[in-house]
């Protein structure tokens, strides 16, 4: 296929030309979005550029930088690329992109005004706004070679006339999609490039022609005509789930990642962002974004099923609510996440490019032009003409009926499973938690269920865009539910409190053992909280009320907050002085007077916590030592004051820049302090994301995520892996 749509197709994907004549294959084109300056006096077509980089890394840097021709009316801008090369180190350093601040705000690079978001929504909704190259990606001998812009391909990719395209409208109500915002984008087909449209309607083309070549096939090889367009059939969908994977990494929508060098796809997360620049990678190339790349990715997800000849799997469309199954079935399940997904909606994207390469193979499921949106189960206030309190009891009620269904087809020897990866903390309403979590327990309890167990599963891709350098949760975690027994007691509010505190210590210390990410401890602690609450029938309140889920999940984060800090104790004084310290300062400055304060009623002083390597102390004030200031070639076996505090950062510091041999190292030498440095890393983990301190969060996240392979190491000493100390 790939063969054959380079032959149809090809001429619109060039070659790039090198300085000494040479040709070499290009891998991607990065574009930027233009409107007129509104500058009268200018009227210069505004490259909208939000990043400069192409490479970020290590003696590979490589951006590009304006070159402005004041001399044409209007001025135009063009773009060359600089960097590094060979190891050696440009003399400048990359410019500011022309992006102002947040927001569509730009700064004209030919005459310096800045063109605000009305205007540039304005350009763009009148369909005034273009693209301009701003560099060529080319694939070199195991580099990427940037190069600069060319008339030549710019005019080829403005060539390109697709014969098709997904005209059927995007919904303009909902803030997931970009045509939400008001850029411009009306249409399906706006996501796309004329180039982009034209390879996906080919590739869309030869999935119909390579399942008239497999029936050909089946039938010289002996099967019969129904069994050979069923083959045929099977293979056409894979194909058809190639080409959806090929849109996501080939549509204007994808940004470039100067970090990895690679093309990053669009549905990095469940919505569609509104992108400035942007880059269009070669489909007909094998590197990220194009087909054969895509299609190796299908073929390893199938070889994981395995799938005997005896095994048969059967899909089924329907509502939840009214499944019609006879016989008793294992409901395992990942439920909708009230209204911050907008599941259908996003769907269109995919669905317009299925619809036309398998719409002739499954009539029924392609009848309509879009996905069917109105009896989705999700809580959104525009199917209620945004009326929040319909689509709030729309949502709960579906769920509750769906809930209630799946109890009664439930297998009697089985759980009921549920997988969720919603954090509890990202909507929180009257400090308590999430909507999300809330009406998904509320609904469970509510049926009849009880929670009997919990654990997080890595199932979020770690270099997904809210993953990479973020505190996004790593797990889903997993609710065991099994229907509770009718003659389950009532209790009062003070005898679920004395089961929390006595109960919840020992799950929350299982899940300490098992390295769960501290940024997926709350979610997985509601497990066994639940459990305890779900366990009773009902729970009264002091006045007689009903205790709500929301007022037991607070209750939950209460004692994980206690139990945090009770593990306090256990550490050394110089320790618990600078956790102290941290919670109110982190690592800025405050006055010596408190820091002496502070260390008096631990029995130590602020000159011992300087000797110690922790602190600074000067001019009246002091702060911890941050972990780039470290000694680097420190262990704990030449420390004479080893602290838990100091065994912690070193770890991270050498997780992040020494490598985790060498961590491995600390834990295997650092005795009980290493060991005690997991549980400070909870502890400090929930300090920093209660005061919204989320990049030093995010260390003490990767070091317990990183644990497990550190006690692998720690096992054989670093001379033994071939390392040196």
């Amino acid at each position: 296929m790939r063969d054959e749509a380079y032959k149809r197709i090809g001429h619109l994907y060039p070659k790039a030309k090198l300085s000494d004549g040479s040709e070499i294959a290009v891998m991607a084109w990065w574009w930027a979005r233009t409107v007129t300056c509104p500058n009268p006096a200018c009227r210069a077509a505004m490259p909208l550029v939000s990043s400069v980089w192409l490479s970020k890394k290590k003696n590979r840097r490589a951006w590009i930088e304006p070159e402005v021709d004041r001399g044409l009316d209007p001025p135009q801008i063009r773009f060359r690329v600089q960097g590094d090369s060979g190891g050696r180190k440009h003399p400048g350093a990359a410019p500011d992109p022309p992006k102002v601040g947040r927001g569509a705000k730009f700064l004209c690079l030919a005459c310096g005004n800045v063109a605000p978001d009305a205007h540039i929504r304005g350009e763009s909704m009148a369909g005034r706004m273009g693209a301009q190259l701003l560099a060529i990606i080319a694939e070199g001998d195991r580099k990427r070679i940037y190069l600069p812009p060319t008339e030549e391909h710019e005019t080829i990719a403005q060539q390109a006339k697709p014969t098709w395209k997904p005209e059927q409208a995007m919904n303009r109500d909902t803030s997931n999609l970009v045509s939400g915002r008001g850029y411009g984008f009306f249409t399906w087909s706006d996501l796309f490039t004329s180039r982009q449209l034209v390879a996906l309607t080919t590739f869309c083309d030869l999935i119909g022609e390579a399942r008239q070549r497999v029936i050909a096939d089946a039938l010289s090889a002996g099967f019969d005509a129904a069994r050979s367009e069923e083959y045929a059939d099977a293979v056409a969908t894979y194909l058809a789930f190639v080409l959806d994977r090929v849109a996501d990494f080939n549509n204007a929508t994808c940004r470039w990642g100067p970090s990895i060098e690679k093309v990053m796809n669009l549905f990095a997360r469940q919505a569609i962002p509104m992108v400035w620049d942007y880059v269009e990678a070669n489909i007909l190339h094998t590197t990220v974004g194009g087909w054969e790349t895509c299609l190796d990715y299908q073929l390893q997800c199938l070889e994981k099923l395995n799938p005997s000849v005896h095994d048969k799997g059967t899909a089924v469309q329907s509502d939840a609510t009214r499944f019609m199954q006879e016989r008793p079935v294992v409901v395992s399940t990942d439920p909708p996440y009230y209204d911050n997904i907008g599941y259908a909606d996003l769907s269109d994207f995919f669905y317009v490019w299925l619809r036309r390469s398998l719409g002739h193979i499954y009539p029924d499921l392609f009848s309509t032009l879009l996905v069917p949106k109105a009896e989705e189960l999700v809580a959104t206030p525009y199917r209620f003409d945004g009326d929040k309190e319909k689509a709030r009891v729309f949502f709960e009620d579906g769920l509750f009926r769906a809930f209630a269904r799946m109890r009664e087809i439930a297998h009697p020897n089985y759980p009921l499973t549920i997988y969720y990866a919603y954090k509890q903390t990202e909507s929180v309403k009257d400090g308590a938690t999430s909507t999300g979590w809330e009406t998904l327990l509320e609904g469970l309890v509510r049926i009849g269920f009880q929670i009997t167990g919990t654990w997080p599963m890595r199932t979020e891709s770690s270099t997904r865009v809210r993953n990479m350098g973020s505190n996004a949760l790593a797990s889903s975690i997993v609710l065991v539910c099994r229907p509770r027994p009718a003659d389950a007691p009532r209790t009062g509010r003070r005898r679920f409190l004395r089961a929390l505190r006595t109960e919840l210590p020992a799950a929350l210390h299982l899940l300490q053992q098992g390295h769960i990410a501290p940024v997926d401890m709350n979610q997985a602690v509601i497990g066994p909280g639940m459990a305890i609450y779900s366990r009773y029938r009902q729970i009264l309140e002091a006045d007689g009320t009903f205790m709500p889920v929301r007022t037991a999940l607070a209750f939950i984060n209460q004692v994980v907050d206690e139990y945090l800090a009770d593990q306090d104790s256990e550490y050394d004084a110089d320790t618990r002085w600078a956790l102290a310290w941290f919670e109110q300062h982190a690592f800025n400055e405050g006055v010596y007077g408190d820091a002496e304060t502070l260390a008096t009623a631990k029995n130590i002083s602020v000159q011992g916590l300087v000797e110690a390597g922790i602190l600074h102390s000067g001019g009246g004030k002091v702060r911890l030592v941050r972990r780039d200031e470290l000694d680097r070639e420190w262990y704990p076996a030449t420390d004479k004051r080893l602290t838990v505090w100091k065994v912690c950062q070193q770890m991270i510091y050498a997780v992040g820049h020494r490598g985790e041999p060498v961590a491995g190292e600390m834990l295997r030498t650092g005795g009980v302090a290493a060991v005690a440095a997991q549980s400070l890393a909870y502890r400090l983990y929930a300090i920093s994301e209660k005061n919204g301190w989320a990049e030093e969060a995010f260390w003490y996240n990767v070091l317990i995520t990183s644990w497990l392979e550190l006690s692998k190491l720690s096992m054989t000493p670093l001379q033994e892996q071939g390392q040196f100390v």
